[in-house]
């Protein structure tokens, strides 16, 4: 892995290079500061003053260059512009035309340039003020941004959103569809939006230009969810021929297949785990410890299957397919031997067998990037449809019968209909599922490679950029092993200690919002059975259903919050008005004076739920973009991180439920709830005070 100051002087464009940002200057200055600040020779103030200003000159050379291109290309588009009655009238040849439309596309390829440009200089600010933050402490990219950011005459907003290119982009996606439009079918393609525009050029202009001011659609903010990461500016060719090689299809659908099953054994037994307490003699709340146990499993196996994912795919899938098949058999035989140990027991092994970690990395390593997008999709469409069809399920096993000694009914019909598909999915996978190419060379990269977020296609915006040698300078300063900024992008953590030194407050903060949102979805699902039966008396069909309904809410909410409201708002406003309402919907779920109704409780539950799935999209997409890039690869990667805050929420969920039981039914709900309202405002009040360092 290369650091980011030798990358960025590898992939500039040479004849540009005097107009970059001067990221080594700039890091030795973070480091000239840090060596003042040891033997306590600097003022504070001055740091941040003499800081600010050197950024204001970087940011004002990158955006004068940027207005100066700019005025270039919207010339030549003009003078081509002159040219158009020329080239399209009647008579016009069709060579012409083709010459004509050659010269639209010559100005896009310069503009694509120009937005790598930009790019790479947003990515180097970011870079930067995550740098001088680390070393110091500070709360510098909060003020630094705070100050600039909505200031009449900020040219940081120039860099990050760039307002002025999309006049640009606008003129040649118009005159090339007009071009392209050889019958005159259109007036324009205004009048008709939804014009398919088949041109290399505008797709490629299309992707940068969406990169770059975090548009997104569906497919992406959908893919959001899954975690998936790569690094920034990664340079994709020898990455793509090995994840070519490993590529097979049936595996990958046996991963989503994976995720699908597991998604579907967690919630499967939701319905009834309150009645399966109660007839093997415990409490009804004792549903809250019949659930987490799984979670309390998961703690562990996300550990050891992200490591075992270094060295092989299918070795791990089998034995969590085992381990699962052997998990349900006993939670469905604990009904006859009457032993709520053994139902526990059961619940422990599944959660043992949880996988989600290999499936990940599948993705990560496996699928070109070309697919990995849709990939990471369907690996939360997978998850999604497993959570609704748990439930469901549940609605079809309301019966009773035995054969031989076993005992079928709605108790133990869910544990026996999940051993039975894990043995069906484990002949499939040792009859179908292709083990990837492993070498010694892959098996280190491996170590050093992990999940990261995919933000947006990664194809790259230049074919030709140059490429120069670092000087012998930058050499020695890359591999100083004291300078732990040049080392921060180079080796991955080995440990849960060393990856938690690296997490900012803005990271700890995002992973707090992420245990918070978990935690309250568990409460809401994990208790609706008991609460809704003492409430309202609803049927085990009844719970089933409702469970059912807000798992189908997730693709549709994915739908137009990723192709209208992540477009139309900042990430960030998004969070915090997601993590606002989530808060709303714990509110009206407290049992008040009034008369507990169905009515409140399923708005209220449908509010939180809803709200909670839009958070952590943007709440993943803002976890990748603020922490570290050592972060993004090898076992103890963010992805891990991030799992371990959402399993560890779910087991203390559920612990919540069973320690709440003790003061009676009546109180159960508004117990439970507390902690969630309580979690949830501090996580606003920690979104205010980390708000401008997500940028």
């Amino acid at each position: 892995m290369v650091a980011f100051g030798k990358k960025l002087k590898e992939l500039q464009i040479q004849e540009w290079k005097g107009y970059y940002i001067d990221y080594k200057l700039l890091k030795k200055k973070v480091k000239y500061y840090a060596q003042q600040d040891e033997v306590g020779v600097q003022n504070h103030d001055y740091v941040l003053r003499d800081f600010s200003q050197m950024l204001d000159e970087q940011i004002e050379k990158i955006v004068l260059f940027l207005l100066k291109h700019q005025g270039q290309l919207a010339t030549r588009l003009s003078g081509l512009a002159d040219c158009d009655d020329e080239y399209l009238s009647p008579g016009s040849h069709h060579d012409s035309i083709m010459e004509l439309r050659e010269a639209y596309r010559e100005v896009g390829r310069d503009l694509l340039r120009l937005l790598f440009f930009v790019e790479m200089n947003a990515i180097g600010l970011r870079k930067i003020l995550k740098k001088f933050d680390k070393r110091f402490g500070y709360k510098f990219t909060n003020y630094y941004v705070k100050t600039r950011a909505n200031h009449p005459y900020s040219q940081l907003r120039q860099v990050f959103k760039h307002v002025g290119i999309s006049a640009v982009v606008g003129s040649i996606t118009r005159n090339l569809a007009n071009l392209q439009d050889d019958d005159r079918r259109y007036a324009s393609i205004y009048d008709h939006p939804n014009i398919q525009i088949s041109d290399p050029v505008i797709e490629s202009i299309k992707a940068a230009e969406k990169r770059l001011l975090n548009s997104t659609d569906f497919l992406h903010y959908l893919g959001k969810h899954a975690f998936i990461m790569q690094d920034e500016l990664s340079s994709p060719s020898s990455e793509e021929h090995g994840a070519d090689e490993r590529y097979h299809f049936m595996s990958l659908l046996l991963n989503l297949v994976n995720t699908f099953l597991y998604m579907v054994n967690t919630y499967i037994i939701v319905p009834t785990a309150d009645d399966y307490s109660l007839s093997l003699g415990a409490a009804a709340t004792v549903c809250g410890v019949v659930i987490g146990s799984m979670a309390v499993a998961q703690v562990f196996s996300s550990v050891y299957f992200s490591a075992w994912s270094n060295k092989s795919y299918i070795k791990p899938l089998i034995f969590s397919s085992i381990v699962l098949l052997m998990g349900n058999t006993l939670y469905a035989l604990a009904y006859d031997l009457n032993s709520i140990y053994v139902l526990l027991v059961g619940r422990l092994f599944c959660g043992l067998g949880s996988a989600r970690a290999v499936n990940r990395r599948y993705i990560s390593d496996c699928v070109p990037q070309k697919l990995r997008m849709k990939a990471s999709a369907g690996f939360v469409c997978a998850s999604a449809l497993g959570m609704a069809c748990g439930p469901a399920l549940a609605c079809l096993f309301q019966t009773q019968f035995k054969v031989f000694w076993f005992t079928f009914n709605q108790d133990t019909l869910p544990g026996w209909f999940m051993a039975f598909g894990w043995f069906i999915y484990l002949l499939w996978l040792c009859l179908s599922f292709r083990e990837p190419p492993f070498e010694k060379e892959d098996i280190l990269q491996h170590e050093t490679s992990g999940t990261a977020v995919e933000i947006g296609s990664s194809e790259p915006l230049l074919l030709d950029l140059g490429n120069t040698q670092p000087d012998e300078d930058e050499k020695q300063e890359d591999d100083d092993p004291c300078d732990e900024l040049s080392e921060e992008s180079r080796e991955p953590v080995t440990s849960i200690t060393s990856a938690y030194r690296l997490l900012t407050p803005s990271v700890k903060v995002q992973l707090v919002i992420y245990f918070m949102l978990k935690y309250a979805m568990e409460i809401l699902l994990a208790e609706s059975s008991v609460i809704t039966s003492y409430y309202f008396v609803w049927s085990t069909s009844n719970v089933a259903m409702f469970l059912a309904f807000l798992g189908l809410t997730v693709l549709p909410v994915s739908i137009f919050v990723g192709s209208y409201i992540s477009n139309v708002f900042e990430e960030r406003q998004v969070l915090l008005a997601s993590e606002i309402m989530v808060c709303l919907g714990i509110v009206l779920s407290f049992q008040m004076l009034v008369p507990y109704s169905a009515p409140q409780y399923i708005l209220s539950a449908l509010l939180t739920f809803v709200s909670a799935e839009v958070l952590e999209g943007v709440n993943l997409s803002l976890l990748s973009r603020v922490m570290s890039s050592r972060l993004s690869r090898g076992t103890y990667n963010g992805g891990l991180l991030s799992t371990e805050a959402g399993t560890l929420a779910r087991v203390v969920a559920d612990g919540t439920i069973t320690l709440a039981g003790y003061w009676g039914m009546s109180e159960l709900l508004n117990i439970t709830l507390l902690p969630s309202l309580v979690i949830c405002i501090s996580t606003i009040v920690a979104t205010f005070f980390t708000y401008n360092s997500l940028y």
